[in-house]
């Protein structure tokens, strides 16, 4: 026969017409030296996967389709989810049953590709993962603990945080305490001028909270000097004649304008005078 007619394996020499052969980078090879020369090792049988097989592969690693089996009940993984433990391929049930975590509340296992909630080394399903007081799964939303308990924020709220007294809502951060009751900080307020008095000094009338300049323009005695309120809580003396009153710095004599606190005068109608000033009159 012409070599240019000739068509046999690249490897043997050995006459291709009429025989199965397999294409590999453009060159013809008998299925023999095909799979001597390029034919992938199983992991299962160690024996080479031939052309007449189906050549199953993970991660650089082949296997017969017979041979692709799970390493511990040796069901077959053909076309089903596996996963792989120290080189190992495991169906779901063995790697759930071996490795998977155990769910806290209901105790069974945790397959692999489920949603589950973790906490402080601990595992749920995410439908067993549930707010103590409502018994609604709680997901990825924010919760408290409390004791053996896990609250969602507003069962948490409603169940253990102080109630404002003012707007009634819950005190979730700070807070103030006056006469016994919370407040928030925002809400605690001058009744007179409605200015938040947390961190301010401030006193009462009737129950209710004053800031120092409505409880002096409403309440404190007025000075016959300056008519300025006269108010301790400023640090303030004053002096106080005939049911009328005076800043100790105010009570002076109307005509000489000489301090009078500590010493003696003289009142003429309404006026206060030295002695001095006084006699002279």
């Amino acid at each position: 026969m012409p070599t240019s007619e000739r068509f046999d394996c690249h490897y043997c020499k050995d006459s291709l017409l009429g025989k199965k052969y397999i294409m590999k980078e453009d060159t013809q090879y008998c299925t023999k030296c095909y799979e001597n020369l390029f034919a992938n090792c199983c992991e299962g049988c160690s024996s080479p996967i031939g052309c007449n097989s189906k050549d199953l592969s993970y991660k650089d690693r082949h296997w017969h389709e017979q041979c692709f089996n799970c390493a511990k009940c040796s069901r077959s993984l053909v076309e089903k989810a596996f996963a792989a433990k120290d080189d190992l391929l495991l169906c779901t049930e063995c790697y759930a049953h071996d490795y998977s975590s155990k769910c806290s509340t209901c105790k069974k296992t945790i397959m692999p590709g489920s949603r589950k909630m973790e906490y402080k080394g601990n595992n749920w399903h995410e439908t067993c993962f549930l707010c103590h007081r409502c018994q609604q799964p709680m997901g990825t939303k924010s919760f408290i603990p409390k004791d053996t308990g896990f609250f969602c924020v507003p069962c948490f709220e409603k169940q253990f945080a102080y109630q404002c007294c003012a707007c009634k809502k819950a005190i979730t951060t700070g807070g103030v305490t006056y006469q016994d009751k919370p407040w928030h900080r925002e809400c605690f307020l001058c009744i007179g001028c409605r200015k938040q008095l947390s961190g301010q000094r401030f006193t009462s009338r009737e129950n209710y909270p004053y800031c120092l300049e409505c409880f002096s323009n409403l309440y404190a005695k007025k000075c016959v000097g300056c008519t300025k309120p006269i108010t301790s809580l400023a640090g303030a003396k004053y002096v106080s004649f005939e049911e009328r009153q005076w800043h100790s710095e105010c009570f002076t004599c109307m005509q000489c304008s000489v301090s009078l606190v500590g010493r003696g005068f003289l009142t003429q109608r309404d006026n206060i005078l030295c002695t001095d000033c006084g006699r002279e009159k």
